[in-house]
């Protein structure tokens, strides 16, 4: 027998399995990464070519965002290759529950959803096909939103049943800690973060705006990006005011029913130049509009009004169509790359000058991009405790603790979000508040379980030191 042949007999089989399964997650994340990187490369190429002032640095970086989610099982994979026998053991019965609970939830998701979305996908030519597309479309976003709640329902029944078989207990009594104990949970929470931190750069939030987009196009309707937008150039004093931007604005279609205002640095109305149409022309930097009424206006003088008999041409204007429709995109819809540019442009995040209403959404959603995949790890650090028990007593009152609590930090994420966008509350506390209290909660949870306490009596110990 060859030296090789013996030396690969002599592994043992769940050691070999410990090292293939890594190698072939590798090869399916790089056969993956090179399906979908160069889809993904022409679609910046496209941005950067619409749009000429976007963060050219947040969008080359999407690549290499979208590579580190294909390789993101090799990572899962290799944590649990190096733990030891109790962590591989706990992992296992704590991913098995995992996945059938976030296809429970998805499921529950999808039937909903195309309840309601049905009478709109049978009016396109093909409904399997429309529904597919826009399901695919939205699954980004919808891992997104279901993450936290599949961890949670993950966590309180594997661990329950682990307490319940006095498994816990007998990792305990073999010298482990609680912490030690839960770190393979942790792990599983930072993935998840990991996971909604990519998928939330870019994906995530421009899929949700193109649900609105999809139903229309299943539905026949004129499809805009943007409805009723205001621009208003302060150097040159014209206020634009845009009826529709086409599906395909970036690429020479025409912009819908403008209205340009015109006015003298004190603010004296000069002229208004209304089109049905309005065109950019991009190698001449010029403005067409068609079938315009130009107002003019003079100090004690009535309106003069004069129809053109064909297209105006005003050359010199330094507005573009991306320019002009930024102030109509939904600051939830955009990428960290988008709102990079968003706030480039209008110098509003420049530290000396305090947030404004208009930016207070931009610079919330900022944030809140690097905020909220971290629901998924404090959303581990709140249940964990929970869910473990010693106590022949059922756990009733702990786990109705943890999923009271786990909704609470989703509910009191969104209303404090809502007090950022208002400008109530700076950006940075409106978006990390909810996670930063929610998990010294869950640092505090997991201390009374380590010192044997009850956590719901802590906790009620806690609030009534808090009233006192």
């Amino acid at each position: 027998m060859l030296p090789g042949t013996r030396l690969f007999m002599s592994i043992s089989r769940p050691l070999l399995l410990r090292l293939l399964l890594p190698l072939a997650l590798a090869l399916l994340g790089a056969g993956l990464c090179a399906w979908l990187v160069p889809g993904e490369m022409r679609l910046i190429d496209e941005q950067l070519t619409g749009f000429p002032d976007s963060d050219v640095a947040g969008h080359m970086a999407r690549p290499w965002v979208m590579g580190g989610l294909c390789l993101l099982p090799v990572l899962a994979m290799l944590g649990y290759s190096v733990g030891g026998t109790f962590d591989r053991y706990l992992a296992r019965q704590f991913g098995m529950i995992f996945f059938i609970c976030f296809a429970a939830l998805l499921m529950i998701f999808l039937l909903i959803d195309l309840s309601d979305n049905l009478s709109d996908f049978r009016r396109s030519a093909d409904v399997l096909q429309t529904a597919l597309v826009f399901y695919a479309t939205l699954a980004p976003s919808i891992v997104v939103l279901l993450l936290p709640y599949s961890l949670l329902l993950a966590l309180i029944y594997s661990l329950g049943k682990l307490s319940r078989d006095r498994e816990l207990v007998a990792m305990i009594q073999s010298g482990r800690s609680v912490v030690r104990l839960a770190l393979p949970l942790i792990g599983a929470g930072l993935w998840c973060s990991l996971l909604c931190m990519g998928l939330n750069y870019h994906w995530a939030p421009t899929a949700g705006g193109s649900k609105k987009e999809m139903l229309d196009r299943a539905k026949g309707l004129l499809i805009t990006q943007a409805d009723h937008v205001l621009y208003f150039n302060v150097d040159h004093h014209r206020l634009w005011m845009v009826g529709g931007f086409p599906e395909s604005y970036e690429r020479g279609e025409p912009l819908l029913y403008v209205e340009v205002t015109t006015t003298q640095p004190g603010g004296k109305m000069v002229s208004r130049l209304t089109a049905e149409r309005a065109s950019w022309q991009r190698d001449t930097g010029n403005w067409v509009f068609e079938r315009s009424v130009l107002c003019r206006f003079e100090e004690g003088e009535a309106p003069v009004f004069e129809q053109a008999s064909g297209p105006v041409v005003q050359a010199g204007w330094p507005e573009t169509p991306w320019q002009l429709i930024k102030p109509g995109l939904a600051a939830a819809n955009l990428g960290i790359p988008d709102l990079n540019a968003w706030l480039r442009t209008n110098s509003l995040r420049q530290s000396t000058r305090p947030t404004t209403a208009a930016a207070a959404p931009y610079e919330t959603q900022w944030h809140y991009r690097w905020a909220l995949p971290f629901t998924c790890l404090v959303t581990v650090l709140l249940a964990a405790p929970l869910s473990i028990h010693f106590s022949r007593r059922g756990p009733g009152g702990n786990v109705f603790l943890a999923v009271v609590l786990a909704v609470l930090m989703l509910v009191t994420g969104n209303i404090v979000l809502n007090f950022g966008e208002g400008g109530l509350l700076s950006p940075v506390v409106a978006a990390w508040a909810p996670n930063v209290g929610f998990a010294l909660l869950g640092f505090y949870l997991f201390r009374t379980r380590i010192t044997g306490r009850p956590p719901h009596l802590a906790l009620l110990r806690l609030f009534k030191n808090s009233k006192v």
